[in-house]
């Protein structure tokens, strides 16, 4: 894995190819819409997405990746976004535009 300062890196190049939102945090970084955070990078340096629970489900199976972890614990309907799935920064941002849509869909905070 890379350091955490090379996938901060990543993670705004990722955050800056969706035009709707930005990313926040500077120790956790993040992004959320809505009241409610829809990825975020933990300090191993790890980016999860959040999606429902049936995308969630579905893209585990078809992007061979697992749960979400921050901090030791598991982030309900995030998927850990994988160093194969950052090879490919455009499907991953599509990714993350369908995830701000879920939290867009969701009643506000």
């Amino acid at each position: 894995m890379t350091n955490w300062e090379e996938r901060l890196k990543l993670y705004d190049e990722l955050v800056a190819k969706c035009s709707r939102f930005e990313r926040k945090g500077k120790t956790m970084p993040y992004t959320s819409a809505n009241g409610y955070m829809f990825s975020q990078m933990n300090k191993s340096g790890e980016i999860g997405i959040r999606f429902s629970k049936e995308v969630q489900k579905k893209y585990l199976e078809d992007f061979n990746t697992k749960l979400y972890r921050s901090y030791g614990s598991v982030m309900q309907g995030y998927i850990l976004i994988s160093d194969e799935m950052l090879e490919d920064l455009n499907h991953v941002s599509k990714l993350l535009d369908e995830s701000y849509d879920f939290v867009m869909d969701l009643e506000p905070k």
